[in-house]
């Protein structure tokens, strides 16, 4: 009798003991090229509202643009045992290394937004990038009556993501004989250089018609060089992510058009399809999110109130 009481005095702490077991907290990693940018700090709010649904904690890493420091983070989150990571690359190739260390920790590591040339890349949970390009091109033709002169203010040079939603839009240039592109100029997606660069190109080109930006903070620091130009109105910027500063730019004239992206959405996207991947759900190599061009015709319905 002893011996039996004894077995089900062990088996009560082992059931006990379960549930305990069951749910033990995960904890992943994210990794993002910026803190301060407006997309980003959408994102993770996406990101951080979707883990805490699941009880996930999250660790981030701040490279602020400095590559050897996203390595580093990434390498510094698989050390603490993070169960996957959520990494947004800074550029296409220079970062690899931090998908290699992900790949020998046998650790699932999802592109969001931006994507990376890795064979290690576990998936990409990105947007229609050429599709977008397209879009916003077609737009602007649009816009400008199908003639004039176009300044392209690109984003960074290595990445993959702005290089085809350029490529969409200037596959589309290229087809309509009454647009030129007078003005191409990479860099960073900052107020600021889109506002210096907007003023090369107003300077070269009086007579701009468009300037395509990679993104809003650019579309918003161009309006100010075409304000500053006395051209608002005349020269027709658009911008891309649909975040707030650039919807309220739309709602008030400064730039012609945004793209929503929606970062709080594509950031629980990206959960979603991590906790799905751990689960063991198949998924093909992109999983994409929808984007909608945004203008003053439907501008009301999507700038938060």
């Amino acid at each position: 009798m002893k011996r039996i009481a004894t077995l089900i005095a062990v088996a009560v702490v082992l059931l006990a003991g379960a549930p305990a077991i069951a749910q033990q907290k995960i904890t992943v990693g994210v990794s993002l090229p910026q803190d301060d940018n407006p997309f980003y700090i959408a994102l993770r709010r996406g990101i951080d509202g979707r883990a805490k649904e699941l009880g996930w904690d999250v660790i981030y890493v701040s490279s602020q643009e400095d590559k050897q420091k996203q390595i580093n983070g990434v390498q510094d989150m698989i050390a603490r045992g993070v169960k996957g990571i959520l990494i947004s690359p800074i550029d296409a190739t220079a970062v690899n290394a931090a998908y290699d260390a992900a790949a020998a920790a046998k650790l699932p590591i999802i592109s969001v937004a931006r994507a990376s040339t890795s064979p290690n890349q576990t998936l990409h949970v990105a947007m229609d990038e050429k599709q977008i390009g397209r879009d916003v091109a077609n737009w602007t033709i649009n816009a400008v009556g199908g003639k004039g002169k176009v300044a392209l203010l690109a984003g960074p040079a290595g990445s993959p993501t702005f290089k085809n939603v350029l490529d969409g839009y200037t596959e589309v240039m290229a087809k309509n004989r009454g647009m030129s592109v007078v003005f191409n100029q990479f860099g960073a997606l900052s107020r600021e250089r889109g506002l210096k660069q907007a003023e090369d190109a107003l300077v070269a080109n009086p007579d701009l018609v468009a300037i395509y930006a990679a993104n809003d903070d650019i579309a918003l620091g161009a309006s100010q060089a075409v304000a500053s130009a006395g051209k608002k109105g005349k020269v027709v910027i658009t911008g891309m992510n649909g975040v707030p500063p650039g919807l309220r730019g739309v709602k008030d004239g400064a730039i012609g058009l945004t793209v929503e992206l929606n970062p709080v959405t594509w950031g629980r996207l990206g959960v979603d399809v991590l906790a799905g991947y751990l689960k063991g759900e198949k998924y093909k190599q992109q999983v994409f999110i929808k984007h909608v061009l945004v203008d003053a015709k439907n501008v009301d319905t999507v700038l938060p109130k």
